[in-house]
């Protein structure tokens, strides 16, 4: 299945990251984690359009790694697979 996001709206695969403690004990997907701020850019839409109808660029491309905003975008599943759907807005950072 091909996603392609309209407008201004990214869609990213969240990193997830193994969890260790200071100790170096491994912490299950079961345990209480904090929801991942980290993720590669999977496909990006055109644009935001303007009043005037120009479409701004967008400041992200596929493949990039991004910081984004924790509570931001919305999450779905696509064939079992966890994404999230943001906004250019959502975007905190570019990871270089």
């Amino acid at each position: 299945m091909t996603i392609k996001p309209l407008s201004d709206h990214i869609l990213i695969e969240p990193v997830k990251e193994e969890e260790k403690t200071k100790g170096g004990i491994f912490l299950p997907d079961t345990a209480s984690k904090e929801k991942s701020e980290e993720g590669k850019v999977i496909a990006v839409g055109p644009g935001k359009k303007t009043d005037d109808g120009k479409i701004l660029m967008m400041s992200v491309k596929p493949g990039d790694r991004v910081l984004f905003a924790k509570y931001g975008p919305n999450e779905i599943k696509i064939d079992n697979k966890e994404y999230l759907i943001a906004t250019e807005g959502d975007i905190l950072a570019i990871i270089e």
